[in-house]
């Protein structure tokens, strides 16, 4: 085992074999350090967040990954899946996605420009990122931070309504 930071990674699908679309996200990141632990949470419906009207509902996910990388290069590497797996980068900001691959952290980096902030700014608002990180780190307290996740996710103030359990094995 390395001493590579760890990232954890946010995939979203509300287009097509929603599950496929996080399996494959997922296979892909694995490749990135194949032979350090990949850490994955359940997969959960969830209600479209600042979406267009009649968005599909989401697949929501988290993985987290030994990254060797700077956060520059992981940033080119979940851009690079989603383009892989057809994402429009066209689309309109929150429009229907195939794939999104965010990147929630690595390490005790903090980054703040204009591509790319960590931790990933809205991560403590978001039931649907929060719940499914909860599952894999809820002891994780983030750079910059002195909350645990399990400690955000309890006392989150959200309109989201309950996500539902997909699949707890995939």
């Amino acid at each position: 085992m390395n001493n590579s930071p760890r990232a954890g990674i946010a995939l979203g699908s509300n287009l097509g074999n929603r599950l496929k679309h996080l399996q494959t996200a997922r296979d892909l990141l694995r490749k990135l350090s194949p032979d350090e632990p990949l850490l994955q949470s359940a997969v959960y419906q969830t209600a479209p967040v600042h979406c267009p009207d009649g968005s599909p509902d989401f697949y929501n996910c988290v993985v987290e990954i030994a990254y060797p990388g700077d956060p520059d290069s992981l940033l080119a590497v979940t851009q690079e899946i989603e383009r892989k797996l057809g994402r429009d980068p066209n689309a309109g900001r929150n429009a229907p996605r195939i794939i999104d691959v965010d990147i929630l952290y690595l390490g005790d980096s903090r980054v703040d420009s204009e591509q790319l902030e960590l931790p990933h700014p809205r991560l403590t608002s978001r039931r649907f990122v929060l719940q499914p990180l909860c599952d894999i780190r809820p002891d994780l307290v983030l750079p910059g931070d002195s909350a645990e996740i399990r400690e955000h996710l309890k006392h989150l103030e959200s309109d989201e309504p309950p996500l539902h359990l997909v699949q707890a094995a995939w």
